[in-house]
């Protein structure tokens, strides 16, 4: 079976995407980091050809943090692909404006928080 996770040939892409992070993504990742929130996500995580901003391998959900670039309809196409082909993989997508991320941080994490149990207890009747 193939590796789609993390491949080698995508390694200078993470690390220049960990580098480059939005202010919204370092503060989202400031509050999710080393387990704060009861599960562990990785940071700019490779699965196939795509890079995901947060993923959680446990339950198996990516996190995307969106800039107002994701509102244009070339990205938007993107998006959808990108969204298809993690849920084609049984992953879940649960998506993030920027202006959320900064303005509203208690209600994003306590809505992801939401995201992670269900998918959880959907996992493990």
């Amino acid at each position: 079976m193939t590796k789609i996770y993390n491949q080698s040939n995508q390694k200078q892409k993470r690390r220049d995407l960990r580098r480059s992070m939005t202010p919204a993504e370092g503060i989202f990742w400031s509050r999710i980091r080393n387990c704060r929130m009861k599960y562990k996500f990785r940071r700019q995580y490779s699965i196939g050809k795509y890079v995901a901003d947060f993923y959680c391998p446990e339950i198996k959900l990516v996190v995307e943090i969106d800039g107002g670039q994701h509102f244009e309809d070339e990205t938007i196409k993107y998006d959808l692909e990108r969204t298809k082909y993690f849920n084609d993989l049984g992953i879940i997508v649960v998506r993030y404006t920027n202006a959320d991320v900064k303005r509203n941080l208690i209600s994003v994490m306590d809505d992801l928080l939401r995201q992670c149990e269900k998918i959880k207890n959907l996992s493990n009747p």
